[in-house]
């Protein structure tokens, strides 16, 4: 029995070992009384699989890491509230979420830097876009879930924005987004 379906023999999918491999590691991380086997949902956010035929199914995998995800940021965030207590906790939360609306406020096709002309990025107004929604959700409450935030997709474009920088701030929203919860 496999933990996911698998693709066709023909189509690329995660490598099961791998992914059977990391399963074992959250398992165990997750489980863990101590910090010893530490893994943060982060980590989780971050994690990449070699792509093989008759691979496990990526919308599978993904959806499960997604769960283990918000399972892990929820531990973290109790975590932190402990170590910290509530109130410190929540000022660095608030602290990086302030830091979050300066950077997304700013003028359109100004908020990131752009790639070199001959590149292509992610789109300027796409993202920006995007943005103008984040800040009303930090700044108003507008209602923006996590899987929105995980799932935006950007036009390419000639000079757009440089991509690893908007994914890195889109990661620091979903930290966030979660640890609000």
């Amino acid at each position: 029995m496999t933990t996911f379906p698998r693709t066709g023999k023909k189509t690329l999918g995660y490598s099961a070992p791998q992914v059977e491999e990391f399963l074992a590691v959250a398992r165990k991380a997750y489980d863990s009384v101590d910090d010893s086997a530490e893994l943060t949902a982060e980590d989780i956010r971050l994690t990449a699989f070699s792509m093989h035929k008759g691979g496990y199914s990526p919308a599978h995998v993904d959806a499960a890491l997604e769960r283990l995800e918000d399972a892990f940021a929820i531990r973290d965030r109790d975590r932190a509230a402990r170590a910290q207590g509530t109130e410190a906790w929540l000022d660095e939360v608030h602290d990086l979420a302030q830091v979050l609306v300066n950077r997304l406020s700013r003028k359109d096709g100004h908020r990131f830097h752009r790639v070199n002309l001959l590149s292509v990025g992610y789109n300027r107004t796409d993202v920006d876009r995007f943005a103008q929604k984040l800040v009303r959700y930090f700044e108003d409450g507008f209602p923006i879930t996590v899987d929105e935030v995980r799932t935006a997709v950007f036009r390419p474009q000639r000079r757009g924005y440089r991509e690893t920088q908007v994914d890195v701030v889109l990661d620091s929203v979903v930290d966030v987004i979660l640890a609000v919860r």
